[in-house]
């Protein structure tokens, strides 16, 4: 591995996450050793210590059974098992003055404790304590204690032992510590790339995607844990971006064609009028064709700004109370002249009083935009229904119609914007009557709904709170 890529190594995650556990696990195992250490070195001690104690004892009880030449002999023999330079012993009389003693040439640097003495006047149990000398690599545990009105005894004892086998301890576990913490840097190291592999995944998708490659996904795994939420969370961000590409740019090619024809119109009678109108009524009916032209050009753009500011709630709404039933008594008695005239049937059942808060334009915008798409769709000899009803809660309209119906593919997309039924936009329209029919709806808490079948009709269902706020 190159000296680059080791760099770009230590900045990241993984890198950094691998050293965390390391230092963690070290540290603990490190602490755990220092207990067990202390535990161990505490054990060892009291055991030092009771071992002397029981010496003492009987050691006084040999003195009182069979006198101070047994005890001399049991002392002599305990010192050439143990040996002269691990073990000594002294028996003194309480003013400190040596009755005998073993062979003393390996320590010749323990005194006689003053203290100890005064001590153990005053006390009876024996008295320990813990010498280290110069002359002495390792240290000396001593105790004084009393075996019999005048008699003291003083034993020493070396601590090579029980300090060699901490030593080792100390040995093994240091080196036991420094292959645990290799061998935790690179489990670390592992479990972090194991744990971090969906987010290279992600990342690596990402910049794919970022290149223009919009069909890439992460892949998911069955595991269910938090990458892989993220991955499929991921995923359906993506979905979700790439149909509002694609919409953006059927909405675009949309936007394209409906302008075109009214531009391309306007130049062409613009054009027919420049090169071969002779007289000032052909100027006029030129211009009379142009602002027909703009004016369905503008309604088209205002249409496609109240659908943007319905939708984002950034124009504040009239609020009063609407009478449901008049608004759609008027709606329909203004579309019965378009319904005669095309041959079909127009029929209400509209209560008295429906009182909903609500924009009043708006709303008769809405239930405009319903009448005609459904008169739009219904051919000669057809019916539509307009039905209003509801309870305290809500209001309920309903527009019905018996025309061509939609087919069940299609019928997710009928309120997108620009979408039309007729793909070949033989019929007139623009595709956003009901895209700004339910963004009206949406903007006052309720929704439209739709249920149809092909060569059945179509049903729009509106649903409005009486109080949307």
């Amino acid at each position: 591995m190159s000296l680059k890529n080791l760099l770009r190594l230590r900045h990241t995650l993984a890198f950094r996450l691998a050293l965390w556990y390391a230092a963690i696990f070290t540290l603990s195992s490190l602490a755990a050793f220092v207990i067990v250490y202390l535990l161990i070195a505490g054990i060892i001690g009291e055991s030092t210590d009771e071992d002397l104690r029981e010496d003492v004892i009987e050691l006084a009880e040999l003195l009182n059974a069979e006198g101070i030449a047994a005890l001399r002999n049991e002392i002599n023999l305990e010192v050439e098992s143990d040996g002269a330079d691990s073990i000594f012993f002294r028996v003194l009389t309480p003013a400190g003055e040596p009755i005998f003693s073993t062979d003393m040439s390996s320590w010749q640097a323990v005194d006689i404790d003053r203290e100890a003495f005064r001590q153990l006047g005053e006390e009876t149990a024996p008295i320990l304590k813990t010498l280290r000398f110069e002359e002495h690599e390792h240290n000396t545990r001593t105790i004084y204690g009393r075996i019999g009105p005048d008699h003291i005894l003083q034993i020493g004892q070396s601590l090579e032992d029980d300090e060699e086998f901490l030593e080792i301890f100390r040995n093994i576990f240091g080196l036991t510590l420094a292959v645990l913490m290799v061998a935790a840097t690179l489990i670390g190291w592992f479990m972090a790339r194991r744990a971090l592999t969906g987010v290279e995944d992600v990342t690596r998708i990402a910049m794919g995607i970022s290149k223009g490659a919009l069909e890439k996904r992460v892949p998911v795994h069955p595991r269910g844990d938090e990458v892989d939420r993220l991955a499929d969370t991921f995923n359906r961000m993506l979905d979700r971006i790439h149909a509002l590409i694609r919409e953006m740019r059927e909405m675009t090619d949309n936007i394209a064609h409906d302008m075109r024809n009214p531009i391309t119109r306007i130049r062409g009678t613009a054009e027919m009028t420049l090169t071969s109108a002779t007289s000032a009524n052909e100027y006029a009916t030129m211009a009379a064709n142009t602002i027909e032209e703009c004016d369905r050009l503008l309604g088209m753009i205002n249409t496609m700004l109240d659908i943007a500011e319905a939708e984002a709630g950034v124009e504040k709404m009239s609020l009063a109370s609407v009478d449901m039933a008049a608004l759609v008594r008027d709606a329909c008695e203004l579309f019965e002249p378009i319904s005669e005239d095309r041959g079909i049937r127009l029929v209400s059942t509209i209560p008295d009083g429906s009182l909903i808060q609500g924009d009043y334009q708006r709303l008769q915008r809405m239930v405009a935009n319903l009448l005609d798409n459904a008169l739009k769709y219904t051919e000669t000899r057809g019916r539509v229904t307009v039905a209003l009803n509801g309870d305290e809660q809500e209001a309920v309209l309903s527009v019905a119609d018996t025309g061509c119906g939609i087919r069940e593919d299609v019928l997710p997309h009928i309120f997108t914007r620009f979408f039309r039924c007729d793909q070949s936009r033989s019929e007139p329209g623009n595709g956003l009557g009901l895209s700004l029919a339910r963004a009206i709806a949406t903007a006052h808490g309720g929704d439209i709904t739709v249920s149809s079948a092909p060569g059945q009709g179509s049903t729009f269902t509106v649903t409005l709170p009486r109080k949307p706020f």
